[in-house]
């Protein structure tokens, strides 16, 4: 198994330091929310997606070249057989020091069941995707998810110590004039908040064009009746944050399309399948599962992911327009967000 004796930093053509790394331990997901995924998804086979080992392998890898974040992530990562048993080795890490931080991105379906267990072996932060305070909409957006179960995951994980903060994407037919409401529900219970704009990533039934809320305008709409302070705030991910003065809790702000981050991008990522995309927004892509699979040793596998990260470009060509092919052809729920 690959060690994390340390090595010479991860630094991509542009001078920039790797340091995150997203995991997506599965394609599949329990629910079906219409800006991520297709209505009727044809998942990968057994044979196409990486195993535990595999996941823990090449994680251990990116954590030998200085990554120290490792955020898990699907599909809905707690669907995935055996995720438990991932968590447990690869927290290793946190015991030993080589990793700052070991969190997730979930859907909240089975936080309730899980929490205590992921707070148990060092998982200190979780963000949960819920774009709606109504059932109804919950229902529709997620083409069948049950709110009430979301909203018990997280407070599951609250009472097990685990941090939570909520994630949203800002939807201009749907949730617009509730933005408010999610965040002052949020704050309210001491979790912070990230607002999203919608991405193309990948083919969809609905015209994202149809769907697309700027940030900026939100932020000064918010701003007409809030205090909104910018924070020097950093958590290794593209979120710009503010304190809302009259909450007193964080509000994060992710803008691809209106304004982007990528030239203090530190984050890779890795698909179910072992393809690594060195940047979101672009097809670029590196089998390091092939890399495994015909019996690479550790140096051998370094190799691989240097080469990769060095060619990671210097950002993404992100743009929504209506008629317009997405940005990739993969879905969100395939790259792991």
């Amino acid at each position: 198994m690959t060690t994390t004796t340390a090595r010479p930093a991860l630094i991509d053509g542009f001078g920039r330091t790797v340091t995150y790394l997203r995991v997506s331990v599965t394609d599949r997901c329990d629910l079906r929310c219409v800006y991520c995924m297709a209505e009727k998804m044809v998942f990968l086979p057994k044979a196409e997606v990486l195993t535990l080992e595999e996941l823990d392998r090449i994680s251990s890898a990116f954590i030998s070249l200085g990554v120290r974040k490792l955020r898990l992530t699907g599909g809905e990562p707690l669907v995935r057989k055996g995720f438990m048993s991932l968590v447990e080795s690869l927290s290793r890490h946190l015991k030993s020091g080589a990793l700052d931080e070991l969190t997730l991105t979930t859907n909240g379906t089975r936080l309730a069941e899980l929490a205590a267990d992921l707070a148990r072996l060092g998982v200190q932060r979780v963000n949960v995707s819920m774009d709606t305070l109504k059932p109804d909409l919950f229902r529709t957006l997620t083409r069948g998810g049950d709110l009430a179960k979301v909203i018990t995951g997280i407070e599951a994980a609250q009472a097990a110590g685990i941090a939570v903060k909520i994630n949203a994407v800002a939807l201009a037919q749907d949730n617009a004039a509730e933005i408010p409401q999610l965040i002052q529900w949020a704050h309210g219970r001491g979790l912070d908040m990230t607002l999203i704009e919608t991405m193309p990533l990948g083919e969809v039934e609905a015209d994202r064009t149809d769907q697309f809320l700027s940030l900026e305008q939100v932020r000064r709409e918010l701003s007409s009746y809030w205090t909104l302070t910018d924070l020097p705030l950093n958590t290794g991910g593209p979120a710009r944050y503010v304190r809302v003065e009259e909450t007193g809790g964080r509000l994060g702000l992710i803008t691809p399309l209106s304004h982007n981050f990528c030239e203090a991008c530190n984050r890779v990522r890795l698909t179910c399948t072992g393809t690594l995309h060195t940047c979101l927004g672009r097809e670029d892509a590196s089998d390091l599962r092939a890399v495994l699979r015909a019996g690479a040793d550790d140096e051998d596998l370094i190799e691989a992911i240097r080469h990769a990260v060095d060619a990671k470009p210097q950002g993404h060509d992100f743009q929504i327009a209506r008629g317009e092919a997405p940005a990739t052809r993969r879905h969100m729920s395939t790259t792991g967000g």
